[in-house]
């Protein structure tokens, strides 16, 4: 199996681990807030602290990863956020659940940054977008596997239970990976061949000059690449990285209402049972999953055929067009068939343009993908930060409106809206201007 394959397959497993751990609290929210006491402005502070550390955090941890290796850096990341996974069974109140899911978001913010920027070392580029498809595909297969394991924990051992279970399957992740990883330096341009391996590209160097030579010289432009300042000031002035940021801010409000108002919308908002629950998630799940595969293989072929222009920036925007009308007919249309069809569809096809937008952090960052990906990230999560505030306090304002009864659709259609301005944002891009010259 190629070296390529092999990582790939662990930052799969470990996309699928992130969002078990991320969205299991979504699904213990109601025993969580009858136990502890927690109102729904105060489970949207609960929901959005985690989004708070895990967007301050993308920059840092995307840039410690391009200027340390990633080999010890996401795996410390992961055992650390695996810790207060497992340290959320153990909240006594709305306060300990605060601090332990702002600690929680500040491991869990070195996961995509760190995934890009890997990706961008080990594939070429007419690869990566297929790559990162498959990458973001296992976040969704994690949510679509999450209710058929979280609801039957919370079931028959209490909802602390299911937390220590999913703190363990990190700890375990980040030992495999510390035994099979090795960091490798970035546009090695002197190995001819994309497949070919650090040991080989030694030896064939070592025909011309002298072994510890070459080693040296090797050790030395390894140290200068990681020493390398990350040019913000480049990065920060630069238009086309405001654009892109303030387009996955937009992005993020669909997203993150999927990752954690989501399930308690079907089941409080359009009466799903807790059985016609599991599937209700999960599909949705699935479809963004499917989402994310074929867009990862469509914005490679759009952009090998018609350019990037099309491949990236067209793509991107008709998908977030259309999934911001499918949240309107789902806010809309009453029913439980409805709402289950429209939304599906609404995730499915607004993480359609997923690969895209991270390939497009290859396309604009070069080198410092991780940099500029951590940053879009950073944005993108403010703004599910923001998304999930929303939502908490529009509940109970509704509620105090219509007698104690929280209307679940509205915020619904304000999530519509930021998709539109998504795609707004998205139909500025030009990806053939990269942030970073190389």
């Amino acid at each position: 199996m190629k070296k390529s394959t092999i990582i790939l397959t662990l930052l799969v497993i470990l996309s699928v681990i992130t969002f078990l751990d991320r969205t299991c609290i979504t699904f213990a929210s109601m025993e969580i807030k009858s136990d502890l006491g927690i109102d729904q402005s105060g489970w949207g502070w609960v929901m959005s602290i985690f989004t708070l550390s895990y967007g301050l955090m993308q920059i840092p941890l995307g840039a410690l990863g391009d200027r340390v290796g990633h080999r010890w850096v996401l795996a410390l990341i992961v055992l650390w956020w695996s810790l207060f996974t497992s340290l959320t069974g153990m909240a006594g109140g709305l306060m300990s659940m605060l601090a332990i899911r702002f600690c929680f978001g500040i491991g869990e913010a070195g996961a995509s940054p760190c995934s890009t920027s890997v990706i961008s070392r080990w594939f070429e580029k007419d690869k990566v977008g297929k790559a990162q498809g498959y990458v973001w595909a296992a976040t969704r297969l994690g949510g679509a596997a999450a209710p058929f394991i979280v609801i039957p924990l919370i079931a028959a051992e209490g909802w602390r239970f299911s937390f220590y279970v999913l703190g363990a399957l990190g700890a375990v992740w980040a030992l495999v990976w510390v035994l099979t990883y090795r960091d490798r330096r970035p546009n090695l341009h002197l190995i001819t061949h994309p497949q070919q391996t650090v040991s080989k590209y030694a030896h064939e160097a070592n025909e011309k000059l002298h072994e510890g030579a070459q080693q040296a010289h090797e050790a030395k432009a390894i140290i200068e690449e990681r020493r390398r300042e990350i040019p913000w000031r480049t990065i920060f002035s630069n238009r086309q990285f405001w654009i892109i940021c303030m387009m996955y801010f937009f992005y993020a409000f669909g997203s993150w209402f999927f990752f954690t108002w989501f399930p308690e919308f079907m089941k409080q908002g359009r009466g799903f049972t807790a059985d016609e629950l599991k599937y209700a998630v999960a599909i949705p799940f699935i479809m963004s999953m499917a989402g994310n595969i074929a867009g990862g293989y469509l914005t490679d072929k759009l952009t090998a055929k018609y350019g990037i222009k099309i491949g990236r920036k067209a793509l991107g925007t008709v998908c977030l067009t259309v999934s911001a009308v499918c949240m309107v007919l789902a806010a809309f249309i009453p029913g439980k068939t409805a709402v289950f069809i429209f939304l599906s569809l609404c995730f499915g096809i607004f993480d359609l343009m997923l690969p895209s937008a991270w390939a497009l952090c290859i396309d604009l960052g070069k080198q410092f993908a991780g940099s500029v990906s951590g940053a879009m990230n950073t944005f993108g999560n403010l703004g599910g930060f923001c998304c999930s505030l929303m939502f908490g306090y529009l509940l109970k304002a509704s509620a105090e409106q219509n007698g104690g009864v929280s209307d679940y659709n509205l915020p619904l259609y304000g999530i519509a809206c930021m998709l539109l301005l998504s795609a707004i944002l998205f139909a500025f891009i030009n990806p053939a201007k990269p942030i970073i010259k190389e």
